[in-house]
């Protein structure tokens, strides 16, 4: 951190979108950031540093054994003073250097001293991206703890057409301050040991307030019929009994299921139906709330119109016109006060963790459940599941266990972070 400002170090390489580069340093700018820029000597032939040091106005780092310099060890200085490193765009070049830990300038051997988050948006000719050896060197540096932000699909400047375009300058922005919100640079706060409840599990959920939703919604055509969704509600339902019984008080709220409510005393119990009902207590809790568990799957549209008589069978097909409901979580990143923790859930079937990623940035989520629905036992209906939990800071992918063990990893990776 630098005089009480948070640092990006920006580094650009050598891509035709090396131009976005200063509306990203701009951005950081306009949003309070400290932002020190280093550029490798490609980048530097689309972009030069004085357009950055302009913009800065601070030195833009490009030559390791540069002899003007502030710094006693500059790429070390740069590495630490940083609270998170972002390379945008990143080559497909430069990608393969971080992955084989090559350091042979100022932008890579900075790279391998940092110890802050890392988030990388590439940008390259679409079949360079999709090329094996690239994407299992983004997959390397994923294992590693690195963060991307997917490349965009359009017109790319060598006239082809296809995914490889940078990010759109807003998205990086805001994954970016999403991240720097959420990291702490002086490690994990020590936490003491909590107490043991009577059945020897601890207690150290004890004093917080959890909500957790749960099961589906149902979004009504006419006094007969809605649209709704398998959810059984089981995971939900886990969550809000596993936090109960290490001390939590607990606010379930449950859109219909088969399930018998729970008895817990610390579980508050909140009946609701619709997408709409669901949003309104969401809303209401979250104001006390410590800690959310967003498990219900909740519907994304429902009917525009809903008929106050029985819809009767006719001939021909039949049109319904959906309506978008409330973004339940979109709403609450704008409400969520400083150390409240918001858990999310995904269910994709196909590119699961990346969706989930995307969705976890997007949301300001803190952390969130990438559950499967496509391995066997998993998902809908099941007393087992599979989930990948994803948080800022890494990822841990879970076996096919019980609902129930599920639980309680998930609510162990809440209380690692939980401020």
């Amino acid at each position: 951190m630098l005089n009480g400002k948070k640092n990006v170090l920006l580094a650009v390489t050598g891509s035709i979108a090396a131009y976005k580069a200063a509306d990203i340093a701009r951005g950081f700018i306009k949003k309070g950031y400290t932002v020190t820029v280093m550029l490798t000597a490609n980048g530097a032939k689309f972009i030069t540093p004085m357009t950055f040091e302009t913009l800065t106005g601070s030195k833009c780092l490009v030559d390791t054994f540069d002899r003007n310099f502030k710094y006693e060890v500059e790429h070390i200085a740069a590495a630490k003073a940083c609270d998170l490193l972002l390379v945008a765009p990143a080559s497909a070049n430069v990608i393969g250097k971080i992955a084989g830990g090559i350091a042979d300038d100022m932008v890579t051997t900075t790279i391998l001293a940092v110890t802050s988050p890392k988030l990388i948006a590439p940008a390259m000719n679409t079949a360079m991206y999709d090329n094996p050896i690239v994407q299992d060197n983004m997959k390397k540096l994923k294992a590693y703890g690195y963060q991307f932000i997917d490349p965009a699909e359009g017109l790319l400047a060598c006239g082809d057409t296809g995914r490889g375009k940078l990010a759109d300058v807003e998205d990086i922005l805001s994954v970016s301050q999403g991240i720097l919100m959420s990291s702490e640079k002086s490690g994990a706060l020590a936490q003491e040991i909590p107490e043991e409840s009577e059945d020897g599990g601890t207690l150290d959920f004890e004093g917080r307030t959890v909500v957790v939703t749960a099961g589906p919604t149902q979004e009504a055509l006419d006094p007969v019929r809605y649209i709704t969704n398998h959810s059984s509600g089981k995971m939900g339902y886990s969550l809000a009994e596993a936090a109960a019984k290490r001390g939590a008080k607990v606010v379930l709220i449950s859109g219909p299921t088969a399930l018998k409510k729970p008895e817990n005393e610390n579980i508050s119990f909140v009946p609701v139906v619709s997408a709409s009902d669901m949003a309104e207590a969401v809303f209401t809790h979250f104001e006390k709330a410590d800690i959310l568990i967003m498990a219900a799957a909740v519907a994304d549209y429902t009917p525009k119109t809903v008929a106050d008589q029985k819809i009767k069978k006719a001939d021909g097909g039949m049109t319904i016109e959906l309506a978008r409901t409330t973004d339940i979580l979109g709403t609450l990143k704008d409400r969520k006060r400083e150390g409240q923790f918001i858990c999310g859930f995904s269910m994709e079937t196909e590119n699961l963790i990346e969706n989930s990623r995307k969705k976890l940035f997007k949301k300001n989520l803190d952390i969130i459940a990438a559950n499967s629905i496509v391995d066997p036992g998993a998902g809908f209906g099941h007393d087992t599941n599979k989930v990948t939990i994803i948080a800022r800071d890494g990822e841990e992918s879970l076996p096919l266990i019980s609902k129930a063990e599920t639980a309680d990893r998930i609510l162990d990776a809440i209380i690692k972070r939980v401020k």
